[in-house]
């Protein structure tokens, strides 16, 4: 395992593969990206149910941070694990320019869009619609559940979030979790909360030896905070 500028390199399932610093994984040997929870449409959504007016800048900053992370790997593959909108309306909501941006990104690509429980029907929008993707040995999936035994899974939902004291400091950043069987992407949406790895649905899917990797600069890797 190594962190560098350009993100923390770490073994899973067999394979060699990147924690990035802005929460998304890049697996070098199949020229994948993936991203998880981007919550697409939060700020419109928000708006709509008459929650707290947030500045609707969320999907241009999103967007950008993908587009970065694209052009950085010229990644021929692109998984989004679930919950990339923020609801259904949201995808309708969407301005011109940001479908125009999206197709973007698309074109000449794979892009496999994960179902997950704020955009579980199918979207319209080009690419693959999946409820679960194979890409041996690793499998990827919206959500990781206690029933399923699967190895070499990698999911999201959950927006992990870890808390460690740097130079005297707490500092709290979302973060990737992984054991030797699952491995939980942070939530990559600019307007998406966390939940804390003390929390009991996180200690209850990860091993004692689960480690978490924190997003941001300088990326630090540190035992799952709660995790005996």
């Amino acid at each position: 395992m190594r962190s560098t500028s350009e993100g923390f390199a770490f073994e899973f399932g067999g394979e060699r593969l990147t924690a990035l610093p802005s929460g998304a994984l890049w697996w070098h040997g199949r020229n994948l990206l993936a991203v998880s929870d981007l919550h697409l449409g939060k700020s419109d959504r928000m708006a709509r149910l008459g929650g707290p007016l947030l500045p609707p800048y969320e999907i241009e900053d999103t967007l950008s941070r993908l587009d970065a992370d694209i052009a950085r790997s010229q990644a021929r593959i692109i998984i989004c694990l679930g919950d990339s909108f923020d609801d259904m309306a949201s995808i309708e909501a969407m301005e011109i320019s940001h479908q125009i941006w999206l197709a973007r990104l698309q074109a000449g690509r794979q892009w496999i869009w994960i179902a997950g429980n704020h955009d579980p029907t199918p979207i319209e929008l080009s690419g693959t619609h999946v409820e679960t993707f194979y890409e041996p040995p690793l499998v990827f999936r919206h959500m990781a559940t206690l029933g399923n035994k699967t190895s070499g899974e990698v999911s999201g939902h959950y927006h992990p979030k870890a808390q460690v004291t740097l130079q005297g400091r707490n500092l709290t950043r979302p973060c990737f979790l992984y054991d030797t069987q699952r491995l939980i992407l942070p939530a990559f949406g600019t307007y998406t909360g966390g939940l804390r790895t003390q929390s009991a649905p996180l200690q209850a899917l990860m091993s004692q030896d689960a480690r978490a990797i924190l997003t941001g600069t300088p990326m630090v890797t540190i035992p799952m905070p709660g995790t005996a």
